[in-house]
Order: C-alpha cells, then structure tokens, then sequence
C-alpha cells in the first residue's frame, strides 16, 4: 500500500511467504494474484499495523520489500537558528527563582555548544525597572530582550504566546527554556505550536553534544533533553533534529543557581512588537492565606505512608516548629487525604532543594526521589531496612519511627 512505510516489488515477489512469518505484528498477509507468479500470490502489507520494524525486509529472500523513505519536513535553514534563550517569567516586578536557575544551567549549555552561542533573557512586561534586566545579566545574560508594553502589564496567554513568538520568528534561537510554572505551562506550550516545533516538559537533565540525525546521517549539536517517563519508571532522552527552535521546561529547584556576578556587562534590546489585543482582563486578585509554597523553606520535614494515620501529623509539624521548617509529604499521604496537594514532592508534587530534608516513613519511590534531588542533605528514617530511601540518604536511621520521632522532639525541646 502507498502510506505503508514498505514497498512490495510485485515483479519480484514470488508468494513464498517467509515475509509473513518475519513479521511479529501480523502486518502482512498473503492474497490471491492468479498469473502473477507460480503459486498465484502475492504478499500484501497492513498499513494500519505494520510498525516500521522492517524485520520483513532481510526476511525476503527475493528482495522484494523496501523501505519507503519518508519525506522529512523540518525547520528550513536550521543553521540560521542561534543562541540559548531563558525566559525570564516576572511578577509584579520581582523575576522568578527558576529564571535564574535556568540561567546557570544555560552557561553550561552555552560552553557546551560554542561556536559563539550567546546566551539571552527574554523579560515580557509593562513599566518593568532598569535593575530587572541588570539582574538578568548579572545571572549569565549576554542579551536580555525586553518587550516593555501596557498590554504585558498582567499575563494573559495569548498575549504572551504572540510577544515570544514574534521574538522567535525575528530572532531565530536554536533553544529556549522556560520554568514549569503555572504560567510557564500555561503558555509555552502554545508557543511550540505556533512556532511547530516540538517542547519537552518537566525536564530534569539538559546537555548539549553532537549527535548524528538518524534521518539525515548528519551530525548536528542537539539538546539532550531527559525526564521522567512511564510514571518514573524510566528516564527518557528527547531530541528535536529537524525542527527549531528546541524548547523545555523545568520545574522550579531542579539546577542550582549561580552566585550573580555584578560586574559582567550584557547588552539590552528593547523590542518594540505590535501585539494582539488581549482577550481577557484580570478583575480581581485573590491570594489563598493557606498557600504554602514548601519549596521556599530550607529545612523540610516530610511524612510518609509508614505515619498511618492523619493525627500523626501533628508530631511532624511540632518537629518543624522546634527546626524552624515547613512540613511536606509523599503522595501516598496525599492520596490518603492526609494533607493538602500543595505539600507534596516528587514528580507529580514540588521539588524541591532544602538544606535539610528529615523524612519519617518514606519509602523513596522513584518518583519521590526526584523530587528531592536537590536536597544538601537527606536524613531518613524507616522500619524496613531495604527501602529505597536509604540509597540517596546521608544518614539513614533503621527504626520505628513512632520511637525516634518523639525522642527527636523531647530532646529538642529541653
């Protein structure tokens, strides 16, 4: 068939049906074709489900099947596309965390791809002050780009999503990453679609090393990006060969920021782009007072299913008064119903880089753990000896954690 990814030579198919056998997913069949060959067959594939293993193809004997090559449709002049581009989300005035964290990672990326890549901020807003992009330069910026526009005042996605675009289509960056955040995810996505290319999110490892094309044979400096997949069980690596710019997003506390260095000089570009009209407008703001941000704390003590009970609790947030920290949990205390989805690490919660991270009755799930990859120290304690945990922990404390948790807090409390 035309859209299968094989080709039958019926002239040279001679109806043996050693391709049929070949094939591990039944893609192919053989038909009646009288006065076609001897036996008065021919092999026939499924488009629908053969999937372009080509297991057929040694299997014939004939050399009668051939694999199709497909048309590549990608970025044109790919070799147009520079630099590595931060986007340097902004609230009210005040750059976040993450922006910065990805600037240090981008000084790596930057040494790593040479060939004279600069690495730039990109900084959306209205009235924005001079010591923002300062900041941003002092943080590894060779180029901040700074769209100052009344329109950018409040973030409103399509807004957003146009001003970046315009930026990419005038600018042509070979990478951009963004944090995910709640607006880092709520736009960029949109961003690669209008740009088609393709983003990786919740990246947790980023490099840059030549790699060949496997659909060209080209050697080409593509971004490694590398997350967590099959809920954890696997880390994945996703490249984008033919398409530009390469975008990803990570999650806040993921790479450590760097010290800023006051004295490096950096160029500021002010963009003027004519941007949509925005479709939306912000009435009112409304903060939670219970909002708990357990990424911002520097000491953490977390609890796990091994706590039992939701009263239980209680001797953890009496522990981190006495420390002066925050109390976070697993997702099996979520799932419970335990504590609020605001405290919880891992993949499908926060992570998170503490000083100190003194952990009671988890047992360190993959998920878990990469949550907490950024932590100075991990102090564990668990009943089961062989329990994950143990393996990134810098101490590990094998007991019943209704004995040394108590003990814990009355020693504190002398």
């Amino acid at each position: 068939m035309a859209d299968a990814p094989i080709l039958i030579d019926r002239a040279k198919c001679v109806g043996c049906g050693k391709c049929v056998k070949g094939c591990g997913f039944g893609a192919l069949s053989l038909v009646d074709a009288p006065g076609a060959n001897k036996l008065g067959r021919l092999a026939e594939v499924d488009a629908a489900a053969c999937k372009a293993c080509f297991a057929c193809i040694p299997a014939c004997p004939f050399k009668a099947i051939a694999q199709v090559k497909q048309q590549i449709y990608g970025t044109e002049d790919l070799e147009s596309y520079r630099d590595i581009w931060v986007f340097a989300e902004q609230s009210h005035g005040r750059i976040a965390e993450v922006a910065f964290e990805l600037l240090a990672k981008g000084l790596e990326l930057k040494a790593q791809r040479g060939e004279g890549a600069r690495l730039c901020a990109v900084l959306l807003g209205s009235a924005l002050a001079p010591d923002l992009e300062q900041s941003l330069v002092a943080a590894g910026a060779d180029i901040v780009y700074k769209v100052d526009d009344p329109s950018l005042a409040e973030y409103e996605a399509n807004v957003y999503v146009d001003a970046v675009a315009q930026l990419v289509a005038k600018h042509r960056p070979e990478v951009i990453l963004a944090g995910a955040t709640a607006v880092g995810r709520a736009f960029f996505a949109r961003v690669a679609v209008k740009v088609r290319t393709g983003l990786t999110a919740d990246c947790t490892m980023l490099k840059i090393e030549s790699t060949k094309n496997k659909d060209t044979g080209a050697m080409q400096m593509l971004l490694h990006q590398t997350r967590p997949a099959f809920g954890g069980n696997i880390m994945a690596t996703i490249m984008t060969p033919n398409h530009r710019p390469q975008m990803a997003t990570v999650r806040p506390k993921v790479f450590k920021k760097a010290p800023p260095d006051p004295s490096r000089k950096g160029e500021v570009l002010l963009e003027a782009l004519k941007l949509i009209t925005p479709q939306t407008r912000l009435v009112k703001t409304v903060r939670d007072p219970d909002a708990i941000d357990i990424a911002a704390h520097d000491i953490l003590i977390s609890g796990g299913r091994g706590l039992k009970k939701e009263e239980n609790f209680k001797l953890l947030f009496r522990l981190a008064e006495l420390l002066g920290g925050e109390v976070s949990c697993s997702r099996a205390v979520v799932d419970a119903g335990w504590a609020p989805v605001a405290r919880q690490v891992g993949q499908t919660g926060k992570t998170v880089a503490p000083k100190l991270y003194l952990c009671f009755g988890i047992s360190g799930a993959i998920q878990h753990l990469e949550g907490i990859r950024g932590a100075d120290t991990i102090i564990a304690v668990n009943s089961d000896p062989n329990a994950p945990i143990f393996g990134v922990a810098d101490l590990g404390i094998v007991g019943d954690l209704f004995e040394v948790l108590p003990a814990l807090i009355k020693e504190l409390e002398k």
